[in-house]
């Protein structure tokens, strides 16, 4: 029977142009172990906090098919040799938020393939981020990963 292990991280990094016209993006960020806490009151109140642990880093290629929409692949490390490799499911949308100069996203990945722990992996995430103008990226991501 496959093992699931579900994950919610929050990456911070940079998003940098690849070409003249800025319609590919590298994006590098990382995120450390952390405790995340929703409790549902009147609303929501919801804490992340760093916990002792090591990091995970991320990196992908962005690919822009319209000023809103974009393709994403890359890869996903959680400690040395155990990664998830990524690409979009359709394409994600991003677009004005209400804070000025930023920028707000989402986008669906399926795994395309794992090393280490996570050979043989299968699964989707869900990444929900917000990009800066100067290219700061803070992605929060939940993923639910099947260790076959």
């Amino acid at each position: 029977m496959p093992q699931q292990i579900i994950y919610a991280l929050q990456f911070s990094g940079q998003a940098i142009p690849q070409n003249d016209q800025g319609t590919v993006l590298k994006a590098t960020t990382h995120a450390p172990s952390s405790s995340i806490t929703s409790v549902v009151k009147q609303g929501v109140d919801a804490q992340i906090q760093t916990v002792e642990g090591g990091v995970a880093q991320f990196s992908s290629t962005v690919e822009f098919l319209t000023d809103n929409t974009f393709t994403e692949s890359g890869t996903i490390t959680f400690g040395q040799g155990n990664s998830l490799r990524f690409g979009t499911v359709g394409q994600g949308a991003i677009g004005p938020s209400p804070e000025e100069g930023v920028s707000h996203g989402v986008v669906s990945w399926r795994l395309i393939k794992g090393t280490g722990v996570f050979e043989n992996a299968r699964g989707f995430i869900t990444s929900n981020f917000t990009v800066g103008a100067e290219g700061e990226v803070t992605d929060n991501q939940f993923g639910v990963i099947y260790l076959m």
